[in-house]
């Protein structure tokens, strides 16, 4: 398994931006695809945004997509998304997980991080 630690997590005012970074604990981390789900109160959690084992290849969802980006330094062992445009909707837990298979369904991934809060201010 691999162990996930997420950080960079804070209050902005809408329209600013955030870098999350997830860093794994295993020299193995090029084996795994790498994703970033979100969570707010009263919602599911929904995937953000996933990212191949070598970085190749990218997933986002739509309301996403344009404003977010994932990325990842197999050296550093970490994963990254940088969040640019935010939206008060933004707003929610965010949490890094891995996954040995896909990078765009809830049901691949199989680690999890225990998150880090993003709030965004109107």
């Amino acid at each position: 398994q691999v162990q996930l630690v997420e950080s960079g997590g804070d209050s902005v005012q809408a329209g600013g931006s955030l870098r999350l970074s997830c860093a794994a604990s295993r020299d193995t981390f090029s084996s795994y695809n790498m994703g970033w789900f979100r969570q707010a109160p009263g919602k599911e959690r929904e995937l953000v945004a996933g990212i191949s084992r070598t970085g190749g290849s990218t997933y986002y969802a739509d309301s996403m997509r344009g404003r977010f980006t994932i990325s990842r330094d197999n050296a550093k062992n970490t994963v990254y998304l940088q969040m640019n445009s935010l939206k008060p909707e933004d707003t929610a837990v965010y949490v890094c997980a891995a996954a040995r298979f896909g990078y765009d369904d809830y049901a691949q991934f199989n680690f999890w991080g225990q998150g880090t809060q993003v709030t965004v201010s109107s």
